[in-house]
């Protein structure tokens, strides 16, 4: 009986380190991915803070996410059209100068991800830079504030500077309205928050990562961390008052989850962040 209990017990403790390591080496429940969509160079970006900085000039970037969960992918933000390609376009009478150098469709083959395999479209707002390649994932169940639904396809897209040729593929009929926040996957790892105010029906990604831990990414809800750090709003928001409530509830947000706060166009920020195809987890 005792040789027999001398060959039980290492043999259960055999399989109890191998579950250990199983579990310690398991796939994360989620991996995050930074892609670049597009610049912005403007001659003067006193629009963005009235009032200051006028005649300074300054370069935006903007980028868009993939998120991998379990229960499947979502994109964040659709960017830049592809489109516009790397000579660009200038807009408002040539203060802006848009280009794109890396098309999102090249950075999701790069990391072999088809735009049929996304499940949500999430996108911020619909101005034309974050719905540029939305036509792309038709696939995809599309998430939206009710207020920006409205806006973007009722009969005045263009008054809150939409481009409705843009998403004019995605199946509206499909789309998630919302008038609040969502969980979206169900495990409080990934939560679209309401923050009305830049437009109609902004909204800002709460991604709650295993290892890189809480991260908040900005949408519109400000454009970079001098403005962020000074609660400016910008001169063509939808909404003045509701984007400064906005802006100080996702502060208290920040600060309460102890989340780092990824602002979408700011480029300088954005050059401390990794881009795909390497990825957060």
């Amino acid at each position: 009986m005792f040789n027999r209990l001398k060959i039980v017990i290492p043999l259960m403790f055999i399989v109890f380190l191998l579950s250990c390591e199983k579990q310690q080496t398991k796939e994360p429940v989620l991996k995050l991915y930074v892609f670049e969509c597009g610049n912005h160079v403007f001659k003067d970006i006193s629009l963005f803070s009235p009032g200051v900085d006028k005649g300074v000039a300054k370069t935006l970037t903007n980028s868009c996410y993939l998120i991998q969960h379990q229960k499947g992918n979502m994109i964040w933000d659709a960017g830049l059209s592809d489109s516009i390609g790397a000579q660009g376009k200038d807009l408002w009478d040539g203060n802006l100068h848009l280009s794109v150098t890396n098309p999102l469709m090249k950075q999701l083959a790069e990391i072999k991800v088809k735009p049929e395999q996304i499940k949500y479209l999430g996108i911020s707002h619909f101005h034309f830079d974050h719905t540029g390649n939305a036509n792309n994932f038709l696939n995809a169940q599309l998430i939206i504030q009710k207020e920006e639904y409205d806006a973007a396809y009722g009969k005045e897209p263009k008054k809150y500077y939409f481009d409705p040729d843009s998403y004019s593929k995605l199946d509206k009929e499909r789309a998630i309205q919302l008038t609040g926040d969502l969980d979206v996957f169900g495990d409080g790892r990934v939560i679209i928050k309401r923050a009305l105010g830049h437009t109609p029906g902004h909204q800002v990604l709460f991604v709650n990562l295993e290892q890189a831990g809480p991260i908040v990414i900005s949408g519109d809800l400000v454009h970079y961390t001098k403005n962020w750090e000074n609660m400016r709003v910008p001169s063509f928001n939808f909404d003045k008052e509701a984007s400064l409530a906005s802006m100080k509830m996702i502060a208290a947000f920040v600060k309460e989850n102890n989340a780092k706060f990824w602002i979408q166009h700011d480029k300088e920020q954005n050059a401390g962040i990794k881009h795909a195809p390497a990825f957060y987890q």
